[in-house]
This record gives structure tokens, C-alpha cells and sequence, in this order.
């Protein structure tokens, strides 16, 4: 942790604090600092959107209730933006009904935290977002280096065929094509899903691991890269409930994304 005083590296990452509380806004820009972390802010979300266009950031904190545009409006216009739709968004809001936060995950937010907060723990939250976020091996290498270590695991012909028989860049699984280089999904009704950045590498987690059944904690440490007991398991219960909203035919009654009571989540490897 940075004294205030203490120059922060010109490569630190930089966040966008869309805020209009000037007390929470400080607060946090103060701790982010302490973090080696560098912020901007802004009271509105006009004003963000401006600012993130101005100079793209690393990562942006997004408040709900915000005057004029409220924060839901602008990360539809985040997601919508050439220019920012892979910036990760972290919605920190008074707003903690679970409907709420189903709209936040939605609109593509990476992550909901509700206020009050724990300064130390957003933190975690947040680094853990921007570790995701750097740059890594292409979706093409990271599907070859997955499917030669599925094959060796499982030794199932069925789904190697189906995988041998696809480019790199697809990963077919019970009729569903996850397509690694556009993170678009095509189910096995012809209907064609943008996944938000979460999503994907949710899903993709799930197919690559077909079979293996995943506790929410444990998607928490692999899929969110949360270190042990930060951040809550109703994220990852949010997410697979918006996540089945889009991809099952029948959401209340998911044939892909299975529920094994008292354990978590799996995808079977014969898929729907």
C-alpha cells in the first residue's frame, strides 16, 4: 500500500469513478491511491461517458443513481461503444434488490457491489477484474491448449470428434457453438448471443471443464480470480440465472447449465 504522498507509476492502472457523492467519490479515490491504483472521477454520467472517451480507462466504477443519465443508461452506451464495450464495469450503488442487480449483469457489468462497502475488499474486487481484463494468450491458443488437456482427462471420442472436427476458435459442445474470437454463442436452435465479458468466460470456463460440477465458491477463485471469501456466491448465482435467460430454451427448466443440488454448477458433456 502507497503513502498519499508517493508518486503512483506512470503504467498504473487508471479508474473512472462515475460518482456524484463527493464524500464517496473522495473516499474512494483516496483508497485507490493508497492501492497504487491512479483515478479520475466524475459527477455525472454524461460527464464519465465524456471522460472515458477522452482517455479510455482500465476500469470503471459506476454508480446508479446519477443526475440527467442514470448508470444503467450509460453502461448501455458503455456496451454499445466500439471504443469501450471490453471496458470492465463494477456498479457500486445504494441499489441492492436482486432484480436490480439481475439489470446491472444484464447491461454487461462485470461486477455489483452494493454501498455500504468494505474499502479492502473492493480493492481485491477490483484487481482481481483487471487481472481478467490483461491482455492474454489468443482465444485460438487457449482453446487448442484446453481441448489436447480435456481429451488426455476425459477420453471422451464423442466430444473430441466434435471439437477435431471444428477451427480452433470453436468450441461445439451439445449442440451449442461458443465462438472464442467474437464471444458470441449459437445454440442449438440457430439463436445467436453478443455474451458480455463475463459471461464468457463464465461459459467458456464451464464447457472447457464439461462434466466437472463447480461450487460458487469456486467459480468465485477460477472465473472471477476472487481471492478465498471475497466477494459474494449471489454474483456467481446472478450471473448463471441471466446467463440461462439467454441460452436455454427453456430457462426455467435448463437442459445445458445444470444445477446439482447441494454441490453448484455443471454442463454436462452431452450438453441439451
Amino acid at each position: 500500500m502507497l503513502p498519499l504522498h508517493e508518486k503512483i507509476p506512470a503504467d498504473a492502472p487508471h479508474i473512472l469513478i462515475i460518482e456524484d457523492d463527493e464524500l464517496v467519490a473522495r473516499t474512494l479515490e483516496r483508497g485507490l491511491r493508497r492501492h497504487g491504483l491512479r483515478a479520475t472521477l466524475a459527477g455525472s454520467g454524461v460527464e464519465g461517458l465524456k471522460a472515458a472517451r477522452r482517455r479510455v480507462p482500465d476500469l470503471i466504477i459506476l454508480d446508479i443513481i446519477l443526475p440527467g443519465m442514470d448508470g444503467y443508461r450509460v453502461c448501455q452506451e458503455i456496451r454499445s461503444d466500439p471504443i469501450l464495450q471490453r471496458v470492465p464495469v463494477l456498479f457500486l450503488t445504494a441499489k441492492a434488490r436482486e432484480e436490480e442487480r439481475i439489470a446491472g449483469f444484464t447491461l454487461g457489468a462485470d461486477d455489483y457491489v452494493c454501498k455500504p462497502f468494505n474499502l479492502d475488499e473492493l480493492v481485491l474486487r477490483l484487481k482481481a477484474i483487471l487481472r481478467r481484463a490483461a491482455p492474454r494468450p489468443s482465444p485460438s491458443q487457449t482453446f487448442q491448449s484446453s481441448e489436447v488437456q480435456a481429451q488426455a482427462d476425459s477420453g471422451n471420442h464423442n466430444q473430441c470428434s466434435e471439437n477435431e472436427q471444428s477451427p480452433a476458435h470453436i468450441l461445439r459442445l451439445g449442440g451449442y457453438q461458443l465462438d472464442q474470437r467474437v464471444f458470441t454463442l449459437t445454440t442449438p436452435w440457430g439463436k445467436r448471443v453478443q455474451l458480455t465479458p463475463m459471461q464468457f468466460e463464465l461459459l467458456s470456463h464451464l464447457m472447457h471443464h464439461a462434466g466437472e460440477v463447480f461450487t460458487p465458491a469456486r467459480l468465485l477463485d477460477e472465473v472471477w480470480d476472487y481471492p478465498s471469501h471475497t466477494g459474494s456466491q449471489d454474483l456467481v448465482r446472478v450471473h448463471i440465472k441471466n446467463l440461462r435467460q439467454r441460452i436455454e430454451k427453456e430457462p426455467r427448466n435448463p437442459q445445458f447449465i445444470r444445477t446439482v443440488p447441494g454441490f453448484g454448477y455443471t454442463i454436462s458433456a452431452e450438453g441439451s
